[in-house]
């Protein structure tokens, strides 16, 4: 039996009628309201920063708004790591987050940072990819990589489709698309929302991470965290220079298919997302436990 079953049945019983006070719940409910203390700890040891933070890894500024809060590396891959489950990752250049929620909150959703230098992304096949050939592939990707997901001891998933069909601003040299995603054993669809900002020998990387309900929240939000980064001179995509930098190997097409390598890869972003809800259940198994706790007092 894994943790998501103890904890989900765990849920199931105490909704019922019939509350005793030696289930074998009382256990999990203790873990849980521990697991609570600890990063309401955790939390108070970090430090949200506003306004503009440099990211020299990356040749990037952000300029972070009152509405938003930037946990640095550190920070983040506490969140990461230690909040929501994941594996050990070095990548992260840290998480940003509505100033409304703290990490832990039920509700809550972030964005990690990163930035992959796989060398210049071309952008000329931008105005020539049909996009619902590409999802059908994509599908197709995924359902091959489900029996290797089994192997790991991960849910399948499927890929329902896009929440937010892809978009690229050859201005600005800036892509986004969300896919809605269907884990197996899950009642609710999660959401993959992804941002490229494409420089000079790679590209910045935004991942939301969401369940769908979250999807209006950040598509009103979507422009806000779009327009609070830039690269400095030098690292601008404009300043590639063909003689000298290197050409990745995919172009806009095999980036939102999830042909770059590191954290962009589909199985690793899927994965990242279903680790989150593991702690939201452990929220609300706290929070349903504060509650029973009061009644019996």
């Amino acid at each position: 039996m894994n943790q998501w079953t103890t904890l989900w049945g765990a849920a199931l019983l105490l909704s019922g009628s019939a509350l005793a006070a030696d289930t074998p719940a009382t256990e999990t409910f203790d873990e849980a309201l521990a697991w609570q203390q600890q990063v309401e700890q955790a939390w108070d040891t970090m430090t949200p920063r506003r306004g503009e933070i440099r990211l020299e890894e990356a040749g990037v500024v952000l300029t972070v708004p009152d509405q938003f809060y930037y946990l640095d590396k550190k920070d983040a891959r506490a969140v990461l790591e230690d909040f929501w489950g994941n594996p050990p990752d070095d990548t992260t250049l840290g998480m940003l987050f509505p100033s409304h929620y703290r990490p832990f909150d039920e509700d809550a959703w972030g964005v990690d940072i990163a930035y992959v230098a796989d060398g210049h992304v071309d952008d000329e096949d931008a105005d020539h990819i049909d996009y619902d050939e590409l999802l059908e592939t994509m599908r197709e990707d995924i359902r091959d990589a489900n029996a290797q997901r089994q192997e790991l001891g991960y849910e399948t998933l499927e890929l329902v489709g896009w929440a937010e069909a892809p978009h690229y601003d050859p201005a600005s040299h800036q892509l986004y698309w969300a896919k809605q995603l269907h884990f197996e054993g899950m009642e609710s669809d999660t959401l993959n929302y992804n941002i490229r900002k494409l420089g000079r020998e790679g590209f910045l990387q935004m991942n939301f991470i969401a369940d769908m309900s979250a999807l209006p929240e950040i598509n009103r939000n979507r422009e806000t965290v779009l327009a609070l980064s830039r690269f400095e001179d030098g690292h601008r995509y404009a300043d590639y220079n063909p003689d000298t930098d290197h050409l990745a190997a995919y172009g806009i097409g095999g980036l939102i298919a999830g042909k770059a390598l590191a954290k962009t890869g589909f199985l690793a972003a899927a994965l990242l997302l279903l680790k989150k809800f593991w702690f939201v259940l452990l929220a609300a198994l706290a929070a349903l436990a504060r509650k029973l706790f009061r009644k019996s007092s």
